[in-house]
Formats: C-alpha cells, sequence, structure tokens
C-alpha cells in the first residue's frame, strides 16, 4: 500500500507491506521491519529492534481528514492520501487547478485507451481500461479537464500505483 502523509508542513511518501505477520514500512527510502499489535481499538504496539512503541491514533476516520498520533510524548497531526483511491473519486475542489494523475489500484495490462493527449473530458469520462485478476476496469477521470498526457500504450503491463495518464 502506498501512501502520501503530510505533517507540520512536510510530505513523506510511505510503503507499507505486510508480510510472514510482519510489517515492511519504507518511509521517505528508509527502510524498517516491524511487529505490531493492536491491543485495544486505536492503541497499537510496534516492536522494532527489540523497543516497543506504542501509538495512540485517534481521528482520520474518513478521507481527507487529519490523523492524531501519539507517541510517547510526542504528537503529530497527520493527513494521509491514499493515491489510488484519488482516481474518479475524489471532487473536483480537491484537484483545484492543479494536474490529477490516473494510477491503477492493481497491477494489470492496458487493454484500450479511450482517450488522445489533448482531449477535453468531463468528470467521470473513460481515460483507459486496465485488465487486472480477468477483469476489465475503466479508469476515469477525477476532474474536468484536458488530457495532459498518456504514459502508456495498449499491451503495457503496470504495476500498482503507476501513473497512467494526467488531466489537467
Amino acid at each position: 500500500m502506498k501512501l502520501h502523509a503530510e505533517s507540520n508542513g512536510n510530505s513523506h511518501e510511505i510503503e507499507i507491506k505486510r508480510e510472514d505477520g510482519k510489517i515492511f514500512a519504507n518511509v521517505d527510502g528508509r527502510e524498517y521491519e516491524l511487529e505490531a499489535s493492536e491491543p485495544e481499538p486505536g492503541v497499537f504496539l510496534f516492536k522494532h529492534e527489540r523497543r516497543v512503541f506504542e501509538a495512540v491514533v485517534t481521528g482520520g476516520g474518513s478521507r481527507g481528514t487529519t490523523t492524531h498520533v501519539r507517541i510517547g510524548s510526542d504528537e503529530f497531526a497527520i493527513r494521509l492520501t491514499d493515491p489510488k483511491r484519488l482516481r474518479g473519486t475524489a471532487n473536483e475542489t480537491e484537484h483545484g487547478d492543479g494536474l490529477a494523475e490516473i494510477q491503477t489500484a492493481m497491477p494489470g495490462k492496458i487493454v484500450r485507451i479511450l482517450v488522445q493527449v489533448g482531449t477535453e473530458v468531463e468528470k467521470g469520462a473513460g481515460i483507459l481500461v486496465v485488465e487486472a485478476m480477468k477483469m476489465q476496469n475503466e479508469l476515469k477521470s477525477p476532474k474536468t479537464g484536458r488530457v495532459k498526457d498518456i504514459r502508456v500504450v495498449e499491451g503495457d503491463t503496470v504495476s500498482a500505483g503507476d501513473v497512467l495518464a494526467t488531466v489537467e
């Protein structure tokens, strides 16, 4: 799972993988191997290099809200964004006049490109079709605008989180 985090005016890229009961986290290129448990709702215990850290998490129940995390005496206000969830589900005001990226939710193959670079599109218009797990998924424009670029061609194999096209 890839996430984008903002805290205290700083941006961080996070990737989390679970494997064999462990959590592997990459935060801005730094690697961590953790064991984690949740002894009660909102309270997490992380074991890293024989040390145990307790994190108390509140808020952040819906997309776009701030999550508050307390680890020891340190407190953090963090806004998490899942880049995969932005494709086709965000409202236009979240993207404003900026660039909106269309990304894959899972690995797959590009089977059809529905528009060309420069095409004016409405929010929700189909941009391309990805086949994943024997199902075809139409990826839609998250905003009204113009297709700035398409970074794939039909037949390309893509990974989860890859940026396939952008709309401005």
